[in-house]
């Protein structure tokens, strides 16, 4: 087979007579069909996909298995399986939603009817899976956004983290493929030595000539919400908002549909179907922005995207890059607006801090596991860590071959498992750089593109003459004025925060995890502390000598005057201190305000602050050991339960537990912000 003439057909079937190759995408092509292990690192728009979709059509014409492509993201599946029908390709995806599927899908593999498929590394190491991929005759093993293998990589997943084993498993004669947008020095000299071998490396200059970048320095939440109001608008065609959170996605998305700017959410916490909506409404330009977190993230292809808009700085320059690299695809002019302010680093250290589990944390999951298996509760009630951290250290001891997961129980296995603390405290000093040099590009005074270029070791790029700064001029008006920010204080002010009730047990010593029979109502939290606004009032009043502010008061009342008309209740009680009688306080001008009874009916006995308690299992048992019903008082039907701030809602759900055990009927719980992390 005349490989170059081949691969020109079938580049000219997609895209039309006058198609050509761009550079150094035919290489890599000739590169894989030669079986040469192949790193292709270009940047967003280059048209990696279509090295590995022409590949596998060159390969099946000769008779060859399966391509199977492991693909981090849902979203990307679905882009990348649209593409390669167009060359007439079977395909399909292994994946969360494809799992009722997945025995048909593996059949359609092993009877040779698929000639490509796409997969998430965690399906891949399925048990299933892994099963029939020995029955399995692959002709081309592909890779995708392939820095996630590198621990040294940006976005580092300890299930790609694990195809090291699949690649060294994998025969001489099966061709690998690894490509990826975003990898400097490092991580290519990381890839190269995973891939093994004599690497064929396709690496080509990283600056998007469509890309018009400005930084947008503002100073609060409300501030972000305005320029986004006055701003969207402006900006060509439909684009994306970046957000670091669900919540900001959520919210954001509220926002801008109130001020007449059609906008959905798309993120994790979101159905299939809500999501499936929202992308198809953005793909045909019904709406003007997609607000999303970074599930909408990599390889994401549409080609006319207008702008992407930052609602925080990202963590770092490569995930950055990655993610303005959705826009001007196709089209000359596109933006990239980075907004930026005091949060972001708080945010950005949470995420940096919980990257790996500490030391003491898999030690003692380990000590837990010694005395034969344990549940994930069990685990809980003896590690005082966050679940989310529990479940991180869980699946990083398992990717490290410490333990093992079989019917509902965690085991230790006979591999002696050595904790590398060097090697992750240099990859945490590393993400602290990366951290730093996005504040650097933040003040940085020369050309935006080229900064961001030259930290993924581009040193190609000239001045781009698109950016803020090489025009010395803003491309979209960054300043607030005052009398713009009065809208957006009022939605900030108004978005109260539902206290769902806990409806079972957390597993302690004291209780199993049974339903519990005595629940509050759903209550209402007042704010997000330390959100601008309201949640900044309680944040200044939580630890200053003074009490909670007269706005804070004020608000509150008019929160609250509605359920107690509503439900006719004639008592208000509070959570009590052995620290301050900060909330007694509060509590006592709120029912002032109210006209109804401040009642002190709980009694706190010593023990250790709820604060300090870290997962479900220890702050439910910390909460029943702190708080009873007084002897001798007098409990009415309904009541007001108040407390400062909610973050687990084991305070709230145990006091309005005994409340109800002593004959109060209803328990309305109130606080004035959430500090939780979810």
């Amino acid at each position: 087979m005349e490989i170059r003439k081949k691969a020109t057909q079938i580049l000219k079937s997609l895209f039309g007579n006058g198609a050509e190759f761009r550079a150094g995408q035919y290489e890599a092509i000739e590169a894989v069909f030669l079986n040469k292990r192949t790193l292709v690192v270009q940047k967003t728009g280059w048209g990696k996909s279509l090295v590995y979709f022409t590949a596998t059509k060159l390969f099946r014409e000769i008779g060859q298995g399966v391509t199977l492509v492991i693909s981090p993201l849902l979203v990307l599946m679905e882009n990348q399986i649209e593409a390669a029908q167009k060359l007439n390709l079977k395909c399909d995806a292994l994946n969360s939603t494809t799992k009722a599927r997945r025995a048909d899908i593996l059949n359609d593999i092993k009877s040779n009817k698929l000639d490509m498929v796409f997969v998430t590394p965690e399906t891949l190491f399925a048990e299933d899976v892994q099963k029939a991929i020995k029955d399995i005759r692959i002709g081309l093993f592909v890779i995708d956004e392939a820095h996630c293998i590198s621990d040294w990589g940006h976005d580092f997943r300890l299930e790609y983290g694990n195809l090291y084993k699949v690649i060294r498993m994998m025969p001489t004669n099966v061709p690998i493929l690894a490509t990826t947008a975003t990898a400097n020095d490092r991580v290519v000299n990381d890839l190269k030595k995973q891939l093994g071998g004599n690497v064929f490396v396709s690496r080509g200059p990283l600056t998007r000539e469509s890309l018009a970048i400005q930084v947008v320095k503002l100073k609060d939440r409300a501030d972000r919400y305005t320029w986004l109001k006055l701003n969207i608008n402006k900006l060509p065609g439909s684009g994306i908002i970046y957000c670091l959170t669900t919540r900001d996605c959520k919210y954001i998305s509220e926002f801008l549909n109130l001020n007449g700017i059609s906008a959905m959410p798309y993120h994790a916490d979101l159905s299939v179907e809500e999501n499936e909506l929202a992308l198809r409404n953005f793909e045909r330009n019904e709406i003007k922005a997609i607000v999303a977190t970074i599930k909408l993230g990599m390889g994401y292809d549409k080609g006319d995207i207008g702008f992407v808009v930052h609602f925080q700085m990202p963590s770092n320059i490569v995930s950055y890059y990655q993610q303005i690299g959705r826009a001007g695809r196709n089209i000359t002019l596109a933006y990239a607006i980075l907004m930026t302010g005091q949060e972001d680093e708080d945010i950005i250290d949470y995420f940096i801090e919980d990257a790996f589990p500490k030391r003491e944390e898999c030690d003692k999951i380990l000590r837990v596991l010694q005395g034969g298996g344990a549940s994930k509760y069990k685990i809980s009630s003896h590690v005082n860590a966050r679940s989310s951290r529990i479940n991180k250290a869980l699946s990083f001891l398992e990717n490290e071959g410490a333990i093992y997961y079989e019917k509902g129980n965690y085991y230790l296995t006979a591999n002696k498992y050595t904790y590398n603390e060097e090697h992750y405290k240099e990859i945490t000093e590393i993400r602290i750089r990366e951290k730093e040099q996005m504040k650097q590009l933040i003040a940085h005074n020369g050309c935006l593109s080229k900064f961001i270029v030259n930290c993924l070791d581009d040193y190609t790029a000239e001045d781009c003459g698109k950016c803020a700064n090489c025009l010395h001029q803003d491309l979209v008006e960054s300043e607030i004025r005052l009398a713009d920010k009065e809208e957006a204080l009022k939605f900030i002010n108004s978005l109260t925060i539902p206290i769902t009730p806990r409806l079972r047990w957390a597993q302690t010593s004291l209780r199993d995890r049974g339903a519990i029979n005595l629940v509050n109502k759903v209550g209402i939290c007042l704010s997000k502390y330390g959100d601008a606004g309201y949640g900044a009032l309680v944040k200044r009043d939580k630890y200053s000598d003074n009490d909670f502010c007269e706005e804070l008061i004020a608000r509150s009342t008019v929160v609250l005057q509605e359920v107690i008309k509503e439900n006719g209740i004639r008592s208000l009680t509070y959570v009590p201190s052995l620290r301050s009688d900060k909330v007694e306080r509060f509590a006592k001008k709120l029912a002032e305000r109210l006209h109804i009874k401040c009642e002190e009916f709980l009694q706190k006995s010593e023990a250790e602050q709820q604060k300090t308690m870290q997962n479900s299992e220890h702050q439910c048992y910390n909460a029943q050991a702190s708080f009873d019903v007084r002897v001798g008082v007098h409990l009415p039907k309904k009541v007001i339960l108040v407390d400062d701030i909610v973050d687990s809602k084991w305070t709230m759900t145990v006091c309005g537990y005994k409340l109800m055990e002593h004959g109060v009927e209803e328990v309305y719980p109130f606080a004035l912000a959430d500090s939780g992390q979810r």
